[in-house]
């Protein structure tokens, strides 16, 4: 009799293949773990504290008869996916104390499905049996826009979007992009922790399954659950699901897969996180399996909270007042604390408050004349008394003039004492140049004055640029001659452009050199700038160098005092991105030996 069964329905079935087709697959596991990093296998706690958090681990999925054909009378006909075990590896990254992104990447350890009919609209429904296969790739994105992880109430937007990486036959993919906006909420209430989110995932893969369109839906979920051990566990249950709202399938049983998981979640200090949780499909909805298992295991980096309850810039862990602001201090008991009331200003230490210190910046004693409370005898404590001192608050020395007597020396009576007078035997004027004070107007007599003249000790003329102003062409400063104008060279030459570009410089050189007869040796060195080969510019300085060397020698200048070296491109005074700067770079110097 079971012989005579089988005859007919093979010929059934081979009678429909003509005519029959494969199924396209989609993506049918309803369960889609959290970022790395949440409280829960689905819902999202919304920790997104920390200025750079990572989170890595690995959630996996085991479900019973996911995917189910069922006849007329309501009853399973086939499970085209029976026995499901996916692996979710995944991470995310806090940043910014608000963003987060994350990634999450499916893979199907094992899969055994069987063919299925369905007389109604003449398809074949099949999953590869025992096969591995990979699933669509998950990125997405949050940013926190209301409270903070633990608060009663925390919301983030965001979205994912799903890439087609994943294998259609085996169910793991639509084949197609589906991209998710949500809205998420979470929250602490005592020990009571919640969260929920609601969102809209757009699926273009236009298929349908036995007679039932997959396409865009409405996502939600929420979850509630108890706190404790220090807030170390958490256990409750999960609601997710969503529903078609393609072709007029909103809420139709097929196409409003729901279910529920439960579990224990363990978050260990070191940042170690484990859970387990078992589950069951609330309807017969696509992908609501009959029953499902999820395990966790992951690893946060561990938040480090730094309170500062008054604000006041100093932790809450090294505050000595931490309900009240003050301000930092090296004594640990003081730390965080206001500072004490100060007691009366009293600059000199006298005892005498400045308010009624006469000589509040030099310690004295009490005196019943005002003028004089808290004056020393010697007010400027320059050893002649007060009443003798001509100069009775600025020290001075003795002298047999009563109008001098106690006052600070002045050899050139020009009014500004020897200390401050920068020309103590030349009578002077008063400069606020320390440099000058005290100096006639114009020391080196070349009619620039002063506080104009960029060389004051070495006579020069007048020049607009203020670079030059006063100065010589050439002149011994800080063991060098120094030279106001470049001596010139043509382009890419060590040949010295003829006429006052060049001659009248080193005629400037030449005239130091023969007034200064004390220096006997003097090192003239060439650079460039950048433009060309470094061994290029190198000689090329050097040549230049040895080209002034020789016109000094010619004009008379002993062989002997001189000296020439090349340093090309090695030491520039100016940046060479520029023209001008480049110009700088191509000089000579003057270097005195000895």
């Amino acid at each position: 009799m079971r012989a005579k069964a089988v005859v007919p329905s093979t010929l059934v079935l081979l009678c429909l293949a003509p005519s029959a087709f494969a199924q396209e697959g989609f993506a049918h596991d309803r369960f889609e773990p959290s970022e790395r990093g949440s409280d829960w296998f689905s819902l999202d706690s919304l920790d997104l504290r920390g200025t750079a958090r990572p989170a890595i681990g690995i959630v996996g999925d085991y479900s019973y008869r996911s995917l189910v054909l069922y006849n007329r009378d309501d009853n399973v006909n086939e499970s085209v996916v029976r026995n499901d075990l996916v692996l979710h590896a995944g991470a995310s990254f806090v940043f910014l104390d608000r963003f987060r992104v994350a990634a999450d990447l499916p893979f199907q350890l094992y899969e055994f499905g069987h063919t299925g009919t369905s007389l109604a609209d003449g398809k074949i429904y099949s999953a590869t049996p025992h096969d591995q296969a990979l699933g669509d790739l998950r990125l997405s994105g949050d940013i926190r826009v209301l409270g903070e992880y633990g608060d009663p109430f925390t919301a983030a937007i965001g979205a994912q979007v799903s890439l087609p990486t994943g294998d259609q036959a085996s169910y793991m993919s639509d084949g197609a992009v589906r991209v998710q906006p949500r809205v998420s909420v979470a929250g602490d209430i005592g020990p009571v922790a919640y969260a929920a989110r609601a969102g809209f995932q757009y699926r273009g893969s236009g298929v349908a399954f036995d007679g039932s369109p997959i396409g865009n839906e409405l996502t939600f979920g929420g979850s509630v659950g108890l706190r404790a051990f220090d807030k170390a566990l958490l256990i409750g249950p999960e609601v997710y699901g969503s529903t078609v709202v393609s072709d007029g399938a909103a809420f139709e049983t097929k196409s409003t897969p729901v279910e529920g998981l439960f579990g224990p979640h363990l978050f260990l200090a070191n940042g170690l996180r484990f859970g387990a949780g078992v589950g069951a499909g609330f309807t017969r909805g696509l992908g609501a399996p009959v029953s499902r298992a999820v395990f966790n295991v992951e690893w946060a980096l561990p938040y480090e909270r730094h309170e500062d309850r008054d604000g006041d810039g100093v932790e809450d862990a090294k505050d000595a007042c931490p309900e009240t602001a003050g301000v930092a201090s090296a004594d640990p008991a003081m730390n965080g604390c206001p500072p004490p009331p100060a007691p009366p200003a009293d600059r000199d230490a006298d005892g005498i408050p400045d308010s009624s210190d006469a000589c509040p910046d030099a310690a004295g004693s009490r005196s019943d004349d005002p003028a004089k409370n808290g004056c020393p005898a010697d007010s400027d404590a320059d050893g002649i008394a007060d009443s003798k001192d001509a100069c009775p608050n600025v020290a001075g020395g003795p002298s047999d003039d009563p109008k001098k007597n106690g006052c600070p020396a002045d050899r050139d009576s020009d009014g500004i004492a020897d200390a401050k007078d920068a020309c103590p035997d030349e009578a002077g004027v008063v400069s606020s140049n320390p440099k000058f004070n005290g100096c006639p107007d114009d020391i080196d007599h070349d009619g620039v004055k002063n506080d104009v003249d960029a060389c004051p000790n070495e006579a020069g003329a007048a020049d607009p640029d203020p670079s030059k102003n006063g100065c010589p062409k050439a002149f011994v400063q800080n063991g060098q001659i120094r030279i106001t104008d470049q001596v010139k060279f043509k382009t890419n030459s060590a040949e010295l452009v003829a006429g006052k570009d060049s001659d009248d410089v080193l005629e400037a050189v030449l005239k130091v050199l023969q007034t200064h007869a004390e220096i006997t040796k003097v090192s003239v060195e060439g650079y460039t700038d950048n433009t060309g080969s470094p061994a290029h510019n190198k000689a090329l300085s050097a040549q230049r160098a040895q080209a002034v060397v020789s016109w000094l020698v010619k004009h008379g200048i002993e062989k002997g005092r001189l000296s020439s070296s090349g340093f090309g491109q090695d030491k520039p005074i100016a940046d060479n991105s520029s023209a001008e700067g480049r110009a700088a770079n191509r000089r000579v110097e003057f270097h005195i030996d000895r």
